[in-house]
């Protein structure tokens, strides 16, 4: 079955839009110039929440002491809409968490990231855009997992270009970067049901965007990767909905324990 579902116009692309704490009005500024300041700070459920500095989880269950770092061949680059970077259930951030080599790029309707630009034109890597793959007009660039094991083979590093954004926000981002028009287009395949639990998918095949990228990184063959990012995921899915709730996970579950035994 697909990871991707067209056919839902409301809810999100890879994962919930769950507004635990955002902003509104960050506007769609060009690359060469500063984001629109907020116009006014949304105040939703868990906006009062005090959280961990760094990890954006509420610190009853801080992730922080979970966190390991994984080496990839294959890098992930997330095309991140505006409004996504103040979403603490944003689960891309995970996947910088855990993956070294992992770059994040702020979405412009005007203009493309200067450093995204220049890097899509760096002969080095062998970008390849996650989307679906149910509409004519791209079907010449789709292409399937071979293709990366293809680049790999010609000594090019993989870039999984995935759109960070509720559905209708990635549908529009997909449609309005002129810069990502000549990437093959690369839909995920799996039979992998979601496992988020911040939201009530439409679909089981829906998967959050660190779903998404931990079922890429294995089929690309970066098997320690994706376990690693996989437990990490577990852990921040488990803490955040039991910080929900105002409780405290102990003794540590079996991804923790992992995650800690990686770090001696």
């Amino acid at each position: 079955m697909s990871a991707f579902d067209s056919s839902v116009d409301k809810g999100s692309f890879f994962e919930g839009s769950v507004n635990d704490r955002s902003v509104v009005g960050s506007g769609d500024s060009p690359a060469n110039e500063h984001p629109r300041p907020p116009r006014r700070e949304f105040k939703a459920r868990g906006s009062f929440v005090t959280r961990c500095d760094s990890c954006q989880l509420p610190a009853l269950n801080c992730l922080c002491p979970y966190q390991v770092k994984a080496e990839s061949h294959a890098q992930v680059w997330l095309l991140t809409h505006p409004l996504e970077h103040f979403k603490p259930t944003n689960t891309g951030r995970l996947i910088r968490d855990v993956i070294t080599t992992t770059r994040v790029f702020t979405w412009y309707r005007v203009a493309p990231d200067a450093q995204l630009a220049a890097l899509l034109d760096d002969s080095r890597y062998a970008p390849f855009v996650i989307f679906p793959d149910d509409q004519p007009d791209y079907a010449d660039r789709v292409v399937g997992i071979d293709a990366v094991h293809a680049a790999k083979g010609q000594a090019r590093i993989p870039v999984f270009i995935i759109l960070d954004g509720t559905w209708r926000q990635a549908r529009r981002m997909f449609r309005k970067s002129a810069y990502l028009d000549q990437l093959p287009v690369l839909p995920l395949s799996t039979e992998r049901e979601t496992r988020y639990r911040l939201r009530k998918p439409a679909s089981k095949a829906h998967l959050c965007t660190a779903e998404v990228a931990i079922e890429l990184l294995r089929q690309g063959g970066d098997a320690v990767a994706a376990e690693v990012l996989d437990d990490y995921f577990e852990v921040f899915n488990d803490s955040y909905a039991a910080s929900r709730l105002y409780h405290k996970i102990d003794p540590p579950t079996a991804a923790m324990q992992r995650l800690v035994a990686r770090k001696v």
